[in-house]
């Protein structure tokens, strides 16, 4: 399936993040060490960055492949920020490869990435309409595609005062007792991060940066591989792994 990552941390450009490391994000895009079930992850990408000038999060996302978008790595050069989302895409057979369906997606202050599946979607989508309630509020949340319902309940949950991580764990509580699939979601506020590990790999390395992605983009030491069925939080307290 897909492959995303999480950044918090010090300044640092979109290209040191995404593009520079060996393994990184744009490597993923055509060469993952540990996809489980498809080679490729070509159909999109977005990354979700936050900037001191704004209160909500910047998006760049397309349908095509990132190592075809030279436009995006020249912008990711210089673009900086302390905390960012960005994602590959391998589109699940049903669904459009469609800008729409690229993600981060964001409700204006979140960032929230799915890598990952709902297995046999169509049988259960009423049911996930029903979980996750007006959809008016995030207009991602009507994207056709899986993810998008997930990211409403999140939504949904941290629009009723649920923290960065409990919006998460809601989701994957709420969804795995009706359906099978792979619920790997990740979100970010600007200030903190969160994710959970499902059914697909999970890695974190923290200090005084942290990045949480589906897989180490370097060899370098520190990575962590996330417990499966657990919660990762980080932000001012540290790093926290729970099961869910």
């Amino acid at each position: 399936m897909c492959r995303h990552l999480g950044y918090l941390g010090d300044s640092r450009t979109l290209h040191q993040l995404l593009f520079a490391p060996k393994h990184g994000l744009l490597t993923q895009a055509y060469a993952p060490r540990m996809n489980r079930g498809n080679i490729l992850n070509a159909d999109g990408f977005g990354a979700g960055w936050y900037d001191a000038a704004r209160d909500a999060p910047v998006r760049y996302r397309r349908a095509q492949p990132m190592w075809t978008d030279l436009s995006f790595a020249d912008v990711a050069d210089v673009v900086r920020t302390r905390c960012a989302v960005a994602a590959v895409r391998s589109a699940t057979v049903g669904f459009p490869v469609d800008e729409s369906c690229a993600q981060p997606f964001t409700d204006g202050l979140r960032l929230f990435s799915h890598n990952g599946v709902v297995e046999g979607f169509a049988g259960v989508e009423a049911k996930l309409r029903e979980l996750a309630g007006d959809l008016s509020p995030v207009p991602d949340a009507r994207a056709p595609v899986d993810s998008a319902l997930l990211f409403a309940m999140a939504a949904a949950a941290w629009r009723t005062g649920a923290s960065l991580g409990e919006g998460l764990a809601h989701v994957v509580r709420s969804v795995t007792p009706l359906v099978s699939g792979r619920f790997n979601l990740l979100a970010a506020d600007g200030t903190r991060l969160a994710a959970t590990t499902w059914g697909d790999t999970l890695f974190v390395r923290s200090g005084p940066a942290v990045v949480i992605a589906s897989e180490p983009y370097d060899d370098e030491p520190g990575w962590e591989e996330v417990p499966d069925r657990s919660l990762v939080t980080a932000g001012p307290g540290g790093v926290g792994i729970n099961p869910i």
